[in-house]
């Protein structure tokens, strides 16, 4: 499964991984929506894994998808029962980022707030 995000400010819990700020936080809502998604695919055992790869008319974009092959040197996070990682390389254009879902009558999807992202595109799912 692949989600692309948009870019929206919205509020957000914090949490903390070895007594440090996590590379990426969760809203209630997100981890909830993320534990439905795994527990219709059957897959709870899974992890949520958050990357930023090359491409889209702004520069990066994100990636989402559930990930059973965790890396030693990934960045992990629990949320509730949802566990997220992500990879050294999307790490430093992720510190410090939210993912919400929202599911509203004109927009239902994941978004993530990224501090780092100077500029998105009009559809929201790259940056720069």
């Amino acid at each position: 499964m692949i989600v692309r995000a948009s870019g929206v400010t919205l509020d957000c819990r914090s949490a903390y991984l070895s007594g440090r700020t996590n590379v990426i936080t969760l809203t209630d809502t997100a981890a909830i929506k993320v534990k439905e998604l795994l527990e219709a695919e059957g897959a709870t055992d899974l992890a949520l894994r958050v990357a930023v790869r090359p491409g889209g008319c702004s520069g990066f974009s994100y990636e989402m998808f559930f990930d059973g092959d965790i890396a030693a040197d990934d960045e992990k996070a629990t949320f509730g029962q949802v566990s997220v990682v992500v990879d050294p390389a999307s790490k430093q254009l992720l510190e410090g980022a939210t993912l919400d879902y929202k599911d509203g009558l004109n927009q239902a999807g994941f978004s993530i707030t990224n501090p780092n992202a100077t500029r998105t595109c009009g559809c929201g799912s790259s940056f720069s």
